[in-house]
């Protein structure tokens, strides 16, 4: 049985740089929020280390949150339909809402949340994306806070995932396409 690290193609962000790069973003989000109390809603499951570590890296008051949307099944492309599978525990009426995405792709997931979550009238939404991918976007959003942009490669670790492993690899790597194409 191979390991996982032998299915990376090479390494794009290593864990030094991710550390120090999220810990900006939080200095960002503090400035950003000081004298409020934003509420961080990760969007599981990629986005549950990142959205750890900003969180810690956060020096204001702040409250989370988690649902869970799907749009890839098993594949390695958002199929476009997005289903909410576990929606937030409290109202966001009112309040400054950050969303906490692993990857910013096509845009068709995090677009679709988004106009969920302003239907329920919160006082403002932000985007936090660890992840940028331009070149695949198809629809027309942008994120506030962006840890990285990435080139089209299929990333994994961090949070990421391919079929529901690599996650816990502590950087962002590269995987290498004999993984994924031989399914």
């Amino acid at each position: 049985m191979n390991t996982m690290e032998e299915d990376i193609q090479k390494i794009l962000i290593d864990q030094e740089t991710l550390k120090a790069r999220v810990a900006e973003l939080g200095k960002q989000i503090s400035a950003d929020y000081a004298g409020k109390e934003p509420l961080l809603v990760s969007v599981l499951r990629g986005s549950y280390i990142f959205m750890a570590d900003l969180t810690r890296s956060i020096d204001c008051f702040c409250r989370v949150d988690f649902m869970a949307v799907s749009s890839y099944g098993a594949g390695t492309v958002s199929s476009g339909q997005v289903n909410i599978i576990k929606d937030l525990s409290d109202s966001i009426e009112g309040k400054d809402v950050i969303v906490v995405e692993d990857i910013l792709d096509s845009g068709n997931t995090l677009s679709y949340l988004i106009q969920v979550l302003k239907a329920r009238h919160p006082a403002s939404i932000r985007l936090a994306a660890l992840l940028d991918k331009p070149s695949r976007r198809t629809k027309p959003i942008t994120a506030d806070y962006v840890g990285f942009e990435v080139p089209d490669e299929f990333v994994v670790g961090y949070g990421l995932d391919y079929d529901e492993l690599y996650r816990n690899l502590p950087y962002i790597g590269v995987l290498k396409p004999c993984v994924y194409e031989k399914n």
